[in-house]
């Protein structure tokens, strides 16, 4: 609008003013920006082609970011990195290259923005979080804002085999080693693991005492014994542990994955070591043994070995006894070897049960004499009229059983005199 003076007068507002203070071109250069090589600055995203996106950034030209530039994650489309509009902080990586283009790289902004981060956090003695984006050899690469090495020996408490159901989630890991001049970010997500589970930790070894019996997986197997996953934490067999018998490889008596019942022997708070028995929850094979025989009795055995002093004869299953040189005849013996071979079998006597030493004494001498028969033969045996332990029905009807199998069979039948041979006396 105008104005009116005191008569009336009107006079029209001035439309054009020059209130710039400088010549109009001059005005239109103060609105561009400023770059320098390095420098971070701020712009909206204009162009989103397969190779390359276009960024505003108020200079005299639009910037362009090269696909390779848009992120840490190689090989990507830029469509799926930004969208028209989005507002995106990159670095000037030169004003003007050979095509006059104003050259820009998002991925190092993020990237510079990231280290500062980065170093506060490995000061706090943070964590850090992001997606594994791939695997490379020897572990995976986490994107924290750049790209983070995770060895694969870090990944989990245990070793890791197969590394690529990692890839697309999100992991939280400890930084471990930082070094900018080399572009060097290592990772563990096991030391991530060991702290946020040490509170867990404690108070599962807290309520796990000696004593009790619990249900466990085994999940490895090595040369001195298996570990048990209890479902907290594993603990460790020990090869002593696994079986009342010998036992030449933990792998002859579990297997990864086995489900087992387990005592625990020991908690070690300080190591956070849990002793486990597998054996302890078996009944003892020398306990069973005592339990249902006694010294005098006769028992069936097979000789195992043969030492300078005598011979070892397994009677039971994993219960070997020893019959001393002197226990081996009425005559005098030399060696062992001039009257028994390894693997043949005969009947010895019991003349000393030590449980508590877990050895037992057997007399070949003293069971040709005769005696009582332990329990479990009785029932295969008969006495005759002269009082003595004869073959039994079952085993006339195995004689029987052989007898025909040898009539199909001549070639294969014993020679004569031993075919004749009289049934088995005690």
């Amino acid at each position: 609008m105008g104005t009116f003076d005191e008569e009336g007068n009107y006079t029209p507002r001035e439309i054009v003013a020059d209130d710039l203070g400088m010549s109009f071109a001059d005005a239109i250069a103060g609105t561009m920006v400023d770059v320098e090589d390095g420098q971070l600055v701020h712009g909206t995203v204009v162009k989103v082609d397969k190779d390359e996106v276009l960024l505003d950034i108020g200079y005299k030209s639009e910037g362009v970011i090269p696909a390779r530039e848009l992120s840490i994650r190689n090989d990507v489309d830029p469509s799926e990195i930004v969208s028209l509009g989005d507002s995106v902080e990159a670095l000037v990586l030169t004003k003007e290259d050979k095509e006059g283009r104003l050259v820009l790289s998002k991925k190092r902004a993020q990237y510079e923005r990231a280290w500062g981060t980065i170093e506060k956090i490995k000061e706090a003695e943070g964590m850090v979080e992001g997606p594994v984006i791939e695997v490379v050899k020897g572990g995976l690469i986490v994107d924290i804002g750049l790209r983070g090495f995770l060895p694969a020996s870090l990944v989990e408490l245990r070793r890791v085999r197969d590394l690529a159901p990692y890839v697309g989630k999100t992991v939280q890991a400890k930084i471990i080693e930082l070094d900018k001049n080399r572009n060097n970010v290592v990772l563990s997500r096991r030391a991530f693991l060991e702290e946020t589970q040490k509170e867990s930790r404690d108070s599962f070894l807290t309520n796990l005492k000696p004593g009790e019996v619990r249900e466990g997986v085994v999940s490895s197997v090595v040369s001195f014994g298996a570990f048990v996953d209890l479902g907290g934490m594993d603990g460790l067999i020990h090869v002593s542990e696994l079986s009342w018998k010998h036992v030449d490889h933990p792998g002859a008596v579990v297997t990864v994955g086995d489900k087992v019942t387990v005592q625990v022997l020991d908690v070690d708070f300080d190591r956070e070591r849990i002793s486990l028995s597998l054996k302890a929850t078996q009944q003892d094979p020398w306990q069973e043994f005592a339990s249902t025989h006694e010294v005098g009795q006769l028992v069936y055995g097979r000789v195992t070995k043969l030492v300078p002093f005598g011979a070892f004869v397994q009677v039971g299953d994993g219960i070997e006894g020893l019959v001393h040189i002197s226990e081996m005849s009425a005559h005098h013996v030399d060696a062992p070897e001039q009257v028994v071979t390894p693997g043949e079998e005969l009947w010895v006597k019991i003349i000393d049960l030590d449980l508590a030493r877990r050895r037992i004494s057997l007399s070949i001498k003293q069971a040709a004499e005769g005696g009582e028969l332990a329990e479990e033969y009785r029932q295969h045996f008969e006495i005759d009229e002269h009082g003595n332990w004869t073959a039994g029905q079952d085993d006339a009807e195995r004689e029987a059983a052989w007898a025909e199998y040898y009539q199909e069979n001549p070639d294969q039948a014993p020679p004569a005199a031993d075919a004749e041979a009289p049934a088995d006396e005690a």
